[in-house]
């Protein structure tokens, strides 16, 4: 199901947790459409040779769905997991047995990087059981400026904004900062609507739409009521009225 649909359905529900996982959804989708260019904000080198898929099936018939993961040029898989909670020792029993499973059935090493979005300071890294110890890395968003970053992008015209400026833009909502969640959102909104002739249409949608999902995500009905009236005049509004 696209974005743009599911993001439908969840400003229908309005569900801050459960099946839904708008953040997650957001995230993921971010993922699957910039590949390169997010990793490599993310300070990661490497290049992604292609997206992985996530889903496993154990012999006892139990899945298991990994966020993203991604097969590099330098011969390993990349684990991405999403997380806007504090990690737990549970998590990273969890992402070690995907570590596992992935790296038995491409027969390579695995990494597991954690996004996270959540206000903890301390987040736990690893675990120590036996005489083993795990660990993942860890990228918090937290520790970003997004007023620092949506500044930098308003002294960019249109015309010289990329795909790279894209990335940080669309986690700016995640990120530490001054400014309420929904203002940074609208600012985001904004600067999407600037660059509506440099991206196909159907880029700006899904950019939007990942946005949206955060609004859903975050905001109570009365912010989310100015989100309402900004995507009612980009190419999302215009999908929805449709």
């Amino acid at each position: 199901m696209p974005l743009e649909t599911e993001v439908l359905l969840q400003d229908k529900n309005k569900r801050k947790d459960g099946p839904a996982h708008s953040e997650d959804l957001a995230l993921k989708s971010a993922a699957a459409y910039f590949g390169d260019e997010l990793i490599h904000w993310l300070g990661i080198r490497e290049r992604a040779l292609r997206a992985v898929p996530t889903e496993m099936v154990e012999l006892e018939t139990r899945h298991m769905y990994e966020d993203f993961l991604y097969e590099m040029e330098n011969g390993m898989y990349y684990h991405f997991e999403f997380e806007s909670d504090s990690i737990s020792t549970e998590d990273l029993r969890r992402f070690r047995e995907y570590e596992a499973s992935t790296a038995r059935i491409y027969k390579a090493p695995v990494v597991t990087y954690v996004i996270c979005s959540s206000e903890v300071k301390n987040l736990r890294d690893s675990i120590t059981e036996g005489i083993n110890t795990y660990r993942v890395s860890l990228i918090r968003l937290k520790d970003e400026n997004g007023d620092r970053l949506l500044e930098q992008l308003a002294e960019k015209t249109a015309g010289n904004l990329t795909r790279e400026d894209i990335i940080p833009l669309l986690f700016s909502p995640l990120m530490g900062g001054r400014f309420r969640q929904k203002e940074r959102i609208l600012r985001c909104i904004e600067v999407l609507k600037n660059a509506e002739t440099i991206f196909p249409q159907n880029d700006i949608r899904k950019m939007e739409a990942i946005l949206y999902t955060f609004a859903v995500k975050f905001l109570d009905d009365d912010e989310l009521k100015s989100i309402k009236e900004a995507v009612a005049m980009t190419k999302l509004g215009q999908m929805i009225w449709e």
